[in-house]
């Protein structure tokens, strides 16, 4: 990756495309998604057709038991790919963090776009703040991450899984089956949703996952036309941001099977980073952070990887299941 901070976003390329395809999951947040990058490619490409292809997943179909326990954030992705390899599809919108930290060979992340709020959301109907939780009250996540800092400063609360869509998360806590719920504020924002969060949680101790709140486009690497075409779109802060917090789950082994957490933010060229890996009962934690100047993606990867390290050398490879370097 040859572009830095400073430089602008590339221009459309000369030949614009006639006909592109977007595979999507079909919830209704992975389609306002899709939707997006329609419109921006609609934008940039006013001649062009642009379609979207919506698709099922084994992620959605496969919703009563835990991610870790069943293959973890690929099961989001496969099918698109399978479109993409078929020539059904052209380009494939992800939350980036659903985005397996080693991209498949044949394929790339061709574009980051820019990052909406990558904040952990605090939502209840009938509670204003995680400290307002009674005794035994249920707490819904689908998140290892959020489960462990959850047991740690709150042991007295009952953390349970969430699976299924957002609004199927929402549903169940409207029915009562939890009185608080965990989730993305990306999310909700996107959805118009934001009145129904009742406190943002601070990253210090939620930090997000990495990639939180970012869309990532994939491609495949024999069509490098498309990855031009989607150049424009690329956000190059949010891009520099991610590279750090993949490069520390890359290194560690990341997963749905790993209380991992990377987020990096920025103030001006000064990238700051903070990754932490936890047990999944929150007793046992292992966290750094980093400063750096970063202008490109080398840079960034190499703070993410100084993190990682520190990480590995205070034990992080002991929290990690079937940890393998």
């Amino acid at each position: 990756m040859s572009q830095t901070l400073n430089s602008s976003h590339s221009a459309a390329p000369h030949v614009p495309p006639k006909r592109l395809v977007i595979a999507s999951r079909e919830s209704r947040l992975a389609m306002w998604q899709a939707e997006h990058v329609q419109e921006c490619l609609k934008r940039l490409y006013p001649d062009c057709d642009v379609q979207i292809l919506g698709m099922t997943t084994r992620g959605d179909q496969i919703l009563d038991r835990a991610l870790s326990k069943v293959g973890g954030k690929g099961l989001f992705v496969k099918e698109l790919e399978t479109a993409l390899e078929d020539g059904r599809a052209d380009l494939a919108v992800h939350s980036l963090k659903d985005v397996p930290m080693v991209m498949p060979e044949g394929f790339d992340l061709s574009c980051v776009m820019a990052r909406e709020d990558a904040r952990d959301a605090f939502v209840s109907n009938d509670y204003a703040s995680l400290e307002e939780l009674p005794n035994g009250a249920i707490v819904g996540t689908s998140s290892l991450r959020r489960e462990s800092v959850l047991r740690a400063k709150f042991p007295h609360l009952v953390i349970q899984p969430l699976r299924g869509n957002l609004d199927t998360r929402m549903g169940k806590l409207d029915r009562g089956e939890y009185q608080a719920i965990i989730l993305a504020a990306a999310g909700l924002k996107r959805l118009g949703l934001d009145s129904r969060i009742r406190a943002y949680l601070p990253y210090d101790p939620y930090t997000p996952a990495a990639g939180q709140g970012a869309l990532g486009i994939e491609t495949l690497s024999k069509h490098p036309s498309i990855k031009d075409w989607l150049a424009p779109l690329n956000d190059l802060p949010t891009l520099l941001a991610v590279s750090a917090e993949r490069m520390v789950s890359r290194q560690l082994g990341g997963s749905c099977e790993v209380p991992l957490a990377a987020h990096a933010t920025w103030d001006q060229q000064q990238m700051h980073i903070r990754s932490f890996v936890a047990s999944t009962d929150g007793k046992a934690i292992c966290l750094a952070s980093g400063n750096a100047k970063v202008t490109c993606v080398a840079d960034a990867e190499a703070l993410g990887l100084a993190v990682a390290k520190d990480l590995l050398a205070q034990g992080a490879a002991d929290l990690i299941p079937n940890f393998t370097k």
